[in-house]
């Protein structure tokens, strides 16, 4: 089997474990075909998910039974990442061309507002995009995002290198055994990610900078893995309630960067979606909370 049946095979095998009843949509761009994986009423209020860099749209199973049962999930392969999403000769180079692809995957999913969830460089670009766009989005939700309250650990990024540099599967798994030691990290996506680091080579996503998140105008909730190793989680807290004080932020002391969002998907789900029915400003209403 080559690395690419190998991925793909992988790939199926965690949608699989998606709830039934979950379609694939291929929604042309001017920067390529992006696959989505659709799940729950079509009528209700759309969340984007975005995933972390290699993760694919898969990697959402163990969220999308919770987050479909009053939302229409949608969940991105990520066009220039590993997945089943296929980028036109227009690349994506730009901070400016990812907006522009995001705006347009909404328009082709014919979604005129939606809740944005982001996971690690997920979490980046959506901030980015709220800020982008703050009209086109209801609530916003960061799982333990990089690039956007603090930038990441010199370590971190020294441990990450020779993966970059030079991806095999036995590498791109060691870290990642190395990075969710102590949690329970879903072994097919552990397996998928292996697979998409080393057999994506030419993968290639946008970086830009830091977005200003003292300017954003929609509510955001933050989960924050205590046990991150890309930032410091509790210096992340601070800088994100100064940033913005409205903010609700959380620290979850037992996961991960890599652990989110399949490890203890229950507690994660509870939080998100609480705060996406806005169940934290009603009780803070009645001075419950």
């Amino acid at each position: 089997m080559s690395s690419s049946q190998e991925f793909f095979a992988a790939y199926d095998a965690l949608l699989a474990r998606w709830p039934t009843g979950t379609t694939e949509i291929d929604v042309p761009t001017p920067y390529g075909i992006t696959r989505v994986h659709a799940y729950g009423p079509a009528e209700a209020t759309p969340v984007l998910l975005l995933h972390g860099g290699g993760s694919t749209g898969a990697v959402w199973f163990a969220n999308a039974p919770a987050l479909g049962t009053y939302h229409r999930v949608l969940a991105v392969d990520i066009l220039g990442d590993a997945g089943h999403s296929i980028p036109s000769r227009r690349p994506l180079r730009t901070t400016a061309d990812l907006m522009a692809w995001l705006d347009a995957l909404l328009d082709g999913l014919t979604v005129s507002r939606a809740h944005l969830l982001g996971h690690s460089y997920g979490g980046w670009m959506a901030l980015t995009y709220a800020l982008h766009a703050a009209q086109r989005v209801d609530r916003l939700v960061l799982l333990d995002p990089t690039q956007c309250f603090a930038n990441f650990r010199p370590g971190f990024l020294l441990r990450s290198l020779p993966m970059l540099l030079r991806p095999t599967k036995a590498r791109a798994r060691a870290y990642l055994d190395r990075e969710t030691a102590g949690t329970d990290t879903d072994l097919g996506w552990k397996r998928l990610y292996a697979l998409a680091v080393s057999g994506f080579a030419n993968r290639k996503l946008v970086v830009g900078r830091r977005p200003d998140p003292t300017t954003l105008s929609v509510p955001l909730l933050v989960l924050l893995a205590g046990r991150s190793d890309a930032h410091d989680a509790a210096k992340v807290a601070v800088r994100a309630r100064k940033a913005v004080p409205d903010a609700r932020i959380e620290i979850l002391s037992e996961l991960t960067h890599f652990a989110m969002p399949t490890a203890v998907p229950a507690q994660t789900n509870r939080r998100i979606t609480d705060f996406l029915a806005g169940n934290h400003e009603k009780q803070a209403a009645l001075g419950v909370v």
